[in-house]
């Protein structure tokens, strides 16, 4: 049986022209994994309601900037190839992406049975 052919993808390509919302794209997942690449541009979490996880989450910044807001903590500037773990249940928020241009996040998503 011959091998299926693998086609390399682009972080960069693909990218909706208008993002009336956070662009969430799922680039791998199993039953523990799950990656994905958000796009924001301008967007922000509703002021006052926070993410709370089940799971971990590791964040990279692969292109713009971004304010992270995490419970109980001051706010964290983010720029590209800046990364942080969000462990199960840290509360935080996004305060702030650049309107500008489009910030790419990479996302990794660790949980049993995800």
């Amino acid at each position: 049986m011959k091998p299926k052919s693998l086609i390399a993808e682009n972080i960069y390509n693909n990218i909706p022209e208008k993002l009336n919302d956070e662009f969430f794209q799922t680039l791998f997942k199993n039953k523990s994994l799950r990656i994905e690449r958000i796009v924001s541009k301008g967007h922000n979490s509703p002021v006052n309601e926070w993410n709370d996880q089940d799971w971990d989450e590791w964040i990279l910044l692969i292109q713009g900037r971004a304010r992270l807001q995490i419970d109980q903590q001051e706010m964290i500037n983010l720029k590209p190839g800046d990364h942080l773990l969000l462990p199960a249940h840290q509360r935080h928020r996004v305060d702030w992406t650049d309107p500008d241009v489009e910030t790419i996040w990479l996302a990794i998503h660790t949980q049993e049975n995800l």
